[in-house]
């Protein structure tokens, strides 16, 4: 039997022809064969951008009042471990490999995928440390992802928009509606855009869910450097702003407080433990300032939703030449993120991502330059060799920003790291 993670991990990527196969029977069988019934509430959070950061805060508001949390997100940047937390705390290498172990042993010659199985994983290390709550990420959609193999005791979806168009479909409501899959009867569906897509809300009256609308049943009122939050059950006043960067992460603590009140009957928080989460939370790669000089942003942003969102956070900043240190997986709406950046940067560094979904320097350069940005633009194979020069480049008054993909942001971080920034 294996014994190492990275072998685990190395077995994982081989058990299923495909990387992404949606469907919920085969992981359905297994997690009825390892008999994975949680007895604590379940809360699932899907959405095209927004996830993480939801995520985040509501394991760093539950941690603050006093839960066992678990928290399942994905991908990761750096290592595996990332994607499995309970209280606070990356699971083990030494527990992953057991729960991988005792999966492996259920599922016979059911084929699953890498996500499958560590998602199974997960909520085995959730039930065996007997956590209060667990907190999952769906990976891609909802209605069909491994994750909703579990019932969501309330769903929450940040935003709709396109992305994942060869799985989820080219329009926004039929997105909507593989997101709004989440959904349960008789339990509180929560939705954080403010543009609610018709067909997201008529499924959730379909199947007899209490839709919550950002803007009708809750909401914030943000008012010199604090919000107030409301929503059908109360309100709190007097929030700090959130420790996440950006003006749409009081939607998504909005969403957040509006999923607590969903489950104040098992898990009341207070608004202490509500004030030290948001000042608390922390997480990598969504618009992040690497301490040193020149600044270095570094943000996951790779899609035309999410990268509208970094130009405005871009905007907000001081005025500063601004380098790009590039790269994107080809599948990906290359042409709509550069469009939505194109005015904030002044020098395109592009990259290529050793992967096998990685755009080509060469590839990536191309539609940079047919958006006809006004920037000059350089290509490199890696893109760690496209952040050195721009280190080297730019100013102490200059800023760089890194972003496209989480590999984007895994290998800057690390070369920034390595270049002691």
């Amino acid at each position: 039997m294996l014994t190492t993670l990275s072998s685990w991990l190395t077995h994982l990527e081989s058990l299923h022809p495909k990387t992404i196969a949606l469907g919920l029977e085969r992981v359905a069988q297994v997690k009825q064969r390892l008999n994975l019934q949680p007895e604590f509430p379940v809360i699932i959070v899907g959405g095209t951008n927004g996830k993480g950061s939801v995520c985040a805060m509501l394991e760093a508001i539950l941690h603050a009042a006093g839960y066992r949390v678990g928290c399942y997100t994905s991908p990761h940047l750096l290592h595996y471990n990332e994607r499995v937390r309970i209280d606070k705390q990356q699971a083990s290498d030494a527990e992953l490999c057991a729960s991988f172990e005792a999966i492996e042993r259920a599922r016979g010659d059911i084929a699953l995928t890498y996500f499958e199985f560590g998602t199974l994983a997960a909520m085995q290390c959730f039930i065996e440390h007997e956590v209060d709550v667990a907190i999952l990420e769906v990976g891609l959609g909802g209605r069909l992802d491994a994750v909703n193999v579990f019932d969501a005791d309330v769903a929450v979806v940040t935003s709709v928009d396109i992305d994942h168009v060869d799985y989820l479909g080219d329009t926004r409501e039929q997105i909507a509606f593989e997101k709004a899959g989440i959904f349960r009867p008789g339990r509180v569906a929560i939705c954080a855009d403010s543009d609610v897509p018709q067909v997201l809300a008529q499924h959730a009256h379909g199947i007899g869910a209490e839709l919550w609308c950002i803007g009708r049943e809750f909401g914030f009122v943000s008012h010199q450097g604090q919000w107030d939050f409301f929503s059908p059950v109360g309100a709190r006043h007097a929030l700090p702003i959130p420790a996440l960067r950006g003006a749409y992460q009081l939607s998504n603590a909005s969403a957040v407080l509006a999923a607590l009140d969903a489950l104040r009957g098992r898990l009341p928080v207070g608004n202490d433990a509500v004030r030290r989460g948001l000042v608390e939370v922390q997480l990598a790669g969504r618009f992040q300032f690497v301490p040193g000089v020149p600044t270095l942003i570094l943000d996951v942003a790779h899609n035309p939703h999410a990268a509208r969102s970094l130009a405005q956070n871009l905007a907000s900043l001081q005025p500063a030449k601004t380098y790009a240190v590039f790269a994107m997986l080809k599948d990906k709406d290359m042409a709509g993120v550069v469009e939505a950046l194109k005015d904030c940067i002044d020098v395109w560094l592009v990259a290529g991502i050793d992967a096998p979904r990685g755009a080509s320097a060469e590839e990536l350069a191309q539609v940079v330059r047919e958006a006809e940005v006004s920037g000059r633009v350089e290509q490199f194979t890696t893109i760690a060799e496209a952040l050195t020069p721009a280190l080297t480049q730019a100013s102490a008054a200059d800023r760089i920003v890194a972003f496209g993909s989480f590999y984007t942001v895994a290998e800057a971080m690390t070369c920034a790291k390595a270049c002691s920034l």
